[in-house]
């Protein structure tokens, strides 16, 4: 009987670790829901803006070290009270530095309408920048931070407005260099139902 020499021992051992490691892999990523909407793939960058009149109200992410320590991205937009009429203006706000940390809040008292992200693969990391609406004179008022989301680096992460008539007006996010994910606090307020005199709040 032959024995397999040293050279097919060392193909069958790689063939091993190969299907090893795509079962690792498949293990890795079963965790992405397929059914969620997500906007974009890894490391594409996206331009999302809601509907005319909409806001965004929702939005949720799961993480892939596997995929340049990224995330995919959904969001929920939905139209806006009556009595906040319709946007005046519109604009996209400041972009952050990739690997930096980033507090945003939309001037003129506007609310998120949207989101631009560019991934940099220098830095395992996404420039962002917030598409802003503001609605005629209206003022925000009994604004609010949320907890950090994602709870922990690399979970997923998702955020809902607590209940109608709550609105998002930016955020502030902490990059880690280490495990090279993002926690974010959402800034969140509801708005006036009349035309007040401050601005760039």
């Amino acid at each position: 009987m032959m024995t397999p020499g040293p050279v097919l021992l060392l193909l069958a051992l790689a063939l091993v670790a190969t299907v090893a490691g795509q079962d690792y892999d498949n293990r890795m990523e079963s965790h992405i829901d397929r059914s969620i909407p997500w906007i974009h793939t890894f490391r594409q960058g996206f331009n999302f803006q809601c509907p005319q009149g909409e806001v965004l109200v929702a939005l949720q992410s799961v993480f892939s070290e596997k995929e340049g320590s990224d995330r995919l991205w959904a969001f929920e937009c939905q139209p806006t009270p009556t009595t906040l009429g319709h946007p005046s203006e519109c604009w996209w706000d400041d972009t952050n530095r990739a690997g930096m940390e980033w507090s945003s809040t939309c001037g003129n008292n506007g609310l998120v309408a949207g989101v631009m992200s560019k991934y940099f693969e220098s830095v395992l990391d996404r420039e962002w920048s917030f598409y802003c609406c503001r609605y005629s004179r209206r003022c925000p008022y009994s604004c609010w931070k949320s907890l950090e989301v994602p709870e922990q680096y690399r979970e997923e992460g998702e955020f809902v407005i607590p209940s109608y008539g709550y609105f998002i007006r930016g955020a502030q996010t902490t990059f880690d260099g280490v495990l090279r994910d993002r926690q974010w606090k959402y800034i969140v307020c509801r708005m006036t139902d009349f035309d007040c005199e401050f601005e760039n709040l």
